[in-house]
């Protein structure tokens, strides 16, 4: 199945599952109390064929475990919002386990809707390092990573081929090529997810991390974002949109308006996942062969992306945790690993599957993405992430749209988040 990652968007729509979860005072190797039983599982729409192959397998050799699928709205803000009012509804929750984006984990464990769980119980060590620090709030673990990702820099290497320039590395080079190249064979020059929604946090953030800077510091209680590099970071944002090398339709563009646009031969570069990177090379695209993934850039090299993926965390008031557990080693596992990659294009969070040579000759951009993920960052932790999260995507759009200028932006940024870090 084709999952569709927003990291931008907070959302990942991907497979659904559960996490298990040690009751209090109980070691880390007992089943909790609960044991074993059917589960109802939550997570955005959109979803096809994958995520019902692989419930199908675990349901047909757990007949008493099974898996209930509830579809919620595709909508990342949607999705969060029946989750949060079914979370709110205690012991009458719907819900066991919850497909939740990894910028709510701090929210969902800060409000107590979600159980802690004992690291024991899963193959952590098994991942990408980074991945963990998504599911932990205040030191504990309150979800298992089941897919990341990284964003990219795609391009067109026959254009820049023929042009004998290799692929940006620099915010410098990129605007260059934007600027000279693209419209030699009349094509827009950059874009990203620059609509105001959870995709324009991601590149944001992706923008101030990778001058240096940060949005928030120690779990959403400090607000470092009026800084040079944010300034420097959303000013390099404005200007393209500014200068017209990234386009103004760009403001309108989530993942999938981006996609189509680089995919249908209207861009020289995109900002995406790596999705966008399987679906244009797809056969019929536009532009199949001639696409090239590499890392963001940033002012003097290699940038910073945000993580994205989905983490999947178990209801305060789930009824079978037991149950939980075993789903999640199952899904865990390297043979189901292999298939989140292999069916639904989507980055696994086990580390040795971007090393595996039959993988990477099916997936070029493996390599590039491993190393994305290892030095990508989570997206700011709040308790009120999703607050957060409205307040970034509406002053960035302010400076991309030219009402205020980058240093009146990240000044206001700055005000508005100490407003809600206060409390």
């Amino acid at each position: 199945m084709r999952w569709i990652h927003a990291a931008g968007r907070g959302l990942l729509v991907l497979v659904v599952i559960l996490t298990g979860y040690v009751a209090a005072g109980a070691r880390a190797d007992e089943p909790p109390a609960g044991g074993r039983g059917p589960l109802t599982v939550a997570t955005a729409g959109d979803l096809t064929g994958y995520l019902g192959s692989v419930l199908d397998g675990w349901n047909r050799t757990h007949p008493g475990e099974k898996v209930t699928l509830v579809e919620l709205p595709d909508s990342a803000d949607e999705t969060h919002a029946q989750m949060t009012t079914d979370l709110r509804g205690g012991d009458r929750s719907r819900f066991d386990v919850l497909n939740i984006d990894v910028s709510w984990t701090s929210e969902f464990a800060a409000q107590g809707w979600i159980r802690p769980l004992a690291r024991g119980r899963f193959p952590l060590d098994t991942f990408l390092p980074p991945v963990v620090d998504t599911a932990t709030y205040d030191g504990q673990l309150y979800a298992v990573p089941y897919v990341t990702n990284a964003g990219l820099l795609l391009y067109r290497k026959d254009i820049l081929a023929r042009e004998g320039v290799d692929p940006p590395r620099t915010w410098a080079e990129l605007e260059r090529a934007a600027k000279t190249i693209a419209p030699k064979y009349g094509l827009d020059g950059y874009a990203g997810q620059f609509l105001p929604y959870e995709g324009l946090t991601v590149n944001a953030a992706e923008a101030v991390y990778s001058a240096g800077g940060s949005i928030l510091g120690d779990e959403g209680e400090r607000v470092t974002v009026n800084s040079t590099a944010a300034r420097e970071g959303i000013g390099f944002l404005a200007r393209g949109v500014r200068e017209g090398w990234i386009p103004k339709r760009a403001l309108t563009y989530k993942e999938e308006e981006s996609k189509q646009a680089f995919q249908d031969g209207r861009l020289l570069f995109l900002r995406n996942w790596p999705y966008a990177y399987v679906g244009a090379s797809a056969k019929g695209s536009p532009v199949a062969g001639k696409i090239g993934a590499v890392p963001l850039p940033g002012p003097d090299g290699p940038g910073t992306s945000v993580l994205g993926g989905s983490n999947l965390a178990v209801s305060t008031h789930a009824r079978h945790p037991d149950s939980a557990a075993r789903l999640i080693a199952y899904l865990t596992s390297e043979r189901v690993q292999r298939q989140v990659l292999t069916r639904g294009a989507l980055p696994p969070v086990r580390a040795d599957l971007y090393e595996d040579p039959g993988l990477v000759r099916e997936f070029p951009y493996l390599p590039t993405l491993r190393e994305s993920v290892r030095t990508a960052a989570p997206r700011p932790k709040s308790p009120r992430y999703d607050q957060v999260s409205l307040v970034v995507q509406a002053v960035v759009h302010d400076a991309l749209s030219g009402r205020q200028t980058p240093e009146a932006a990240v000044r206001r940024l700055a005000r508005e988040l100490d407003t809600l870090a206060r409390r």
